[in-house]
């Protein structure tokens, strides 16, 4: 790897890590969460998110000499679909039901989702250290959950929403990689976003409609009719929601994506071992979250997983790339 690549992807890493953990703050802040609908700022975020990542995605294109293809259309589409109408909108109810601290933390354990549904749906190779990640990360849900306490305040719903969001985002994660590999993750992401933002458009469109706001209710989907689209924007929660459409959603994808690119997918894991750290400080000094003691042993359980999961493929992936290097003919003359 380049001193020049590895550079620009630790810088990376430490951008998107630090935007990814102020996400749950910015969705939770007082400016935003009483001012939005839930459904209103997932469709905007992404929508404009996606947006924004039209240039990057334009410019990728031209780099690898590529248009986008119609039969991969549908491709993007379903990607669309698990990324925000289906994960994205659990993740905000998620926040919205919920604390900041204890979604950013159970979220950031969707790398070991990834790796088990890889194995499943991809037959890619599973080791030791990923089923220890996955015991640890469980051990790590059930500390912070701490069922056995009848005076944990950590909502049931929010965490539940939390796991199915991280389970469909990996999934999303699984079945954009053939497309990464054609087109880059800044078009597959700029991709999704456009796609799901419009998906989930239709949805809430239909949901102004009369006879589908009774299917909507009788489904227990009330939460999908008459949502607004632009009305709540003040000056006062302009920049709060500019944060979280152009920072939150584009920059930080960006930032993520050019770690990956750069710096490979087992350093840029690093952005979900440092998020857990992170992201419950900040929502301790900026919405008053109290990092708990529950909450302490769970993120040290996730702690320990990530490194678990990170350290061994590090290694590996070192070792197969000294073994990919020529060997030296026995005859070649040498330095003295």
């Amino acid at each position: 790897m380049k001193r020049s690549n590895l550079a620009i992807g630790i810088i990376s890493i430490a951008a998107a890590t630090i935007i990814f953990s102020t996400m749950e703050v910015m969705l939770k802040a007082p400016a935003v969460h009483g001012a939005f609908h839930p459904m209103q700022i997932t469709v905007d975020r992404f929508a404009l998110g996606g947006l924004c990542l039209i240039p990057f995605a334009i410019a990728a294109l031209r780099k690898r000499g590529l248009r986008l293809e119609l039969a991969h259309l549908g491709r993007f589409a379903l990607t669309g679909l698990l990324c925000v109408p289906l994960s994205m909108v659990c993740y905000q109810l998620a926040v919205t039901y919920g604390h900041a601290n204890v979604v950013a933390v159970l979220f950031s354990a969707n790398p070991i989702f990834v790796t088990i549904l890889a194995f499943l749906i991809l037959k890619e190779a599973i080791h030791w250290n990923n089923v220890t990640a996955l015991v640890l990360s469980i051990l790590g849900i059930v500390a912070i959950i701490n069922p056995f306490s009848s005076e944990t305040d950590v909502s049931a719903i929010s965490v539940t929403f939390t796991i199915i969001a991280s389970i469909l985002f990996s999934l999303y994660s699984i079945l954009g990689k053939k497309l990464t590999k054609t087109y880059g993750g800044i078009v597959v992401t700029c991709g999704s976003f456009l796609f799901g933002s419009g998906e989930l458009l239709l949805i809430l469109l239909l949901g102004r409609l009369s006879p589908v706001q009774t299917v909507y209710q009788a489904l227990g989907l009330s939460i999908f009719c008459d949502v607004p689209f632009l009305s709540g924007i003040s000056s006062a929660n302009l920049p709060y929601f500019l944060y979280i459409c152009l920072i939150n959603s584009a920059a930080g994808y960006v930032f993520h994506m050019m770690a990956l690119e750069k710096a490979g997918a087992h350093m840029t894991n690093l952005v979900f071992f440092f998020k857990p750290i992170v992201a419950p400080v900040i929502a301790l000094f900026a919405l008053g979250e109290a990092i708990t003691a529950n909450m302490l042993v769970g993120i040290a359980f996730f702690l320990l997983g990530s490194l678990s999961g990170i350290i061994p493929a590090l290694l590996r992936a070192r070792h197969a790339h000294n073994e990919a290097l020529p060997s030296k003919p026995d005859d070649m003359p040498t330095l003295k």
